[in-house]
């Protein structure tokens, strides 16, 4: 198999059944390929690309531009007829060449914590991990109603040098990576995308005692499952207000016309028992990312 012709191109519609074939058994449920399949291939600001072997497609990754200074590398896939043999160090060297040749001066991925052919991979295209998260869940129904909350409440652009004033002395901020994830990716938590999020009503902030005692930001997503609340940020300065905006938000899923809320949760024992402590649920997992500079 050392003399088989290798190659690493772009990919093309005709390679989608071929590669469908080899994802369909990554997971006990399958894989996620087949839904993101065309959206990748077709995407301006990203570049599917494919390893073949004698013409045979064995392996694929998606790199996606999701600002105009990081890289999103996700959708790393081998054969398992054809691993061991280079091919996903390849595959990932293809994107970030890409990913440099587009502006990027970051890149990111995630790996889950068991994952240790990843993880050296990752490694050994110099990549190093920045951060690591608990992918926690709830469902509206509260099985214990507390008479007196405090409410948290939606930021505006009045906000913005609080919010900014709390993260730069914030124990949570630095162990995060200074990183919001939804959808599977990690955003740079930045002035530009706290502005955003503020303007689509996605900032949540708990005040007490007259300061800013936490916030979250957290969006609704369409998923497979249904729509969802997802929480890819959330600060406090104790574990109270973590727990305190973690209730609150459970409690708003009818209002907001949620089945559900998924939470990545930065990867502490105590923003853990935070969220366990007001019914979420943790399946054991963690998630770890990964960042490499490319300048």
């Amino acid at each position: 198999m050392n003399s088989s012709i290798r190659e690493i191109r772009s990919a093309r519609p005709e390679d989608r059944e071929p590669v469908l074939a080899f994802c369909k058994n990554t997971w006990s449920w399958g894989d996620y390929i087949e839904y993101q399949w065309d959206n990748w291939l077709h995407n301006p600001n990203g570049q599917l690309f494919v390893a073949t072997l004698d013409g045979q497609p064995v392996g694929i990754v998606f790199i996606l531009m999701i600002t105009a200074q990081d890289a999103w590398l996700q959708g790393l896939r081998v054969d398992p007829q054809f691993r061991r043999q280079g091919l996903a160090e390849e595959l990932n060297n293809a994107a970030l060449l890409e990913a440099m040749q587009r502006g990027a001066t970051y890149a990111r991925l995630l790996i889950e914590s068991d994952n240790a052919p990843s993880i050296r991979v990752a490694e050994r295209i110099l990549m190093r991990k920045v951060a690591g998260f608990s992918l926690l869940t709830a469902t509206p129904q509260l099985n214990t109603l507390r008479a007196s909350q405090e409410r948290t409440q939606l930021a505006t652009s009045a906000d913005m040098d609080d919010i900014i004033d709390y993260l730069n002395v914030s124990n949570i901020f630095p162990l995060s990576g200074g990183l919001y994830y939804t959808g599977w990716i990690a955003y740079p938590i930045t002035a530009t995308l706290l502005e955003s999020k503020i303007n689509a009503q996605q900032v949540y902030l708990l005040r007490r005692w007259n300061r800013l005692d936490g916030l979250a930001i957290a969006e609704i997503r369409t998923e497979r499952q249904g729509p969802q609340l997802s929480i890819g940020y959330i600060d406090g300065t104790a574990i109270e207000p973590i727990s305190l905006i973690a209730y609150d938000l459970r409690r708003q899923l009818p209002a907001l016309h949620a089945d559900s809320i998924r939470a990545y949760v930065p990867d502490i024992m105590l923003l853990r028992e935070a969220l366990t402590g007001v019914e979420y649920e943790w399946d054991g997992s963690f998630f770890y990312t990964y960042e490499r500079g490319l300048k």
